[in-house]
C-alpha cells in the first residue's frame, strides 16, 4: 500500500469516521458481493436501485438498466465506470467535510433521489438528477482526480 493511499484510509477512518462506520456497517452486511478497490476506495456491487458513498466504501448499483450498455470494466464487468467515478467524488467529499459530510451532503442527496416530490419534479421539469449541488459537485471532484469529465 502507497503512502498515499494510507493517508487517504486513515483519514476517511478518523475524519469520516461517520460515515466510514455505516459504510463498514453496509459492507459486512453485503460481504457475499463483489468488491475491489477503485482508487481509494472500496466498491461492492449491488443489485439494490440506487448508489451511495459512505466514506471509505462506495456501494454502485448493477441492475438490468446497465446490461448491454457502454461500460468499461474497472473492476465490475457491468458496473457503469461514470457512475463509479461520481460515487468517488462523494468520497472526496467526505474527505474534504468529515464529520460534516452526512449533514451538508449524505441527507439532501437522499432526499433529492428519494423523496416523491423530486422524483416527479425531474420528471416533469427534466432536470437532470445530477443537476442539484451535491450530486455536481461530486461529478466536479470526481473529473479533476480521474482527469476525465462526467457527463451525465
Amino acid at each position: 500500500m502507497g503512502m498515499r493511499r494510507f493517508i487517504i484510509i486513515f483519514l476517511q477512518c478518523t475524519w469520516g469516521i461517520l460515515q466510514t462506520f455505516l459504510g463498514l456497517i453496509l459492507f459486512l452486511l453485503n460481504i457475499k458481493k463483489k468488491h475491489y478497490w477503485h482508487r481509494n476506495a472500496i466498491v461492492t456491487e449491488w443489485y439494490h436501485e440506487g448508489s451511495v458513498s459512505l466514506g471509505l466504501f462506495l456501494f454502485v448499483e448493477v441492475s438490468r438498466r446497465t446490461l448491454g450498455k457502454s461500460v468499461k470494466d474497472i473492476g465490475g464487468e457491468k458496473t457503469d465506470r461514470l457512475l463509479v467515478m461520481h460515487e468517488y467524488g462523494h468520497s472526496i467529499q467526505s474527505l474534504i467535510l468529515g464529520p460534516l459530510y452526512l449533514l451538508i451532503i449524505g441527507i439532501p442527496s437522499f432526499i433529492w433521489a428519494n423523496l416523491p416530490y423530486f422524483n416527479r419534479k425531474r420528471g416533469r421539469e427534466h432536470v437532470s438528477y445530477y443537476s442539484f449541488w451535491p450530486e455536481r459537485w461530486a461529478n466536479e471532484l470526481s473529473s479533476r482526480v480521474h482527469e476525465e469529465r462526467i457527463l451525465l
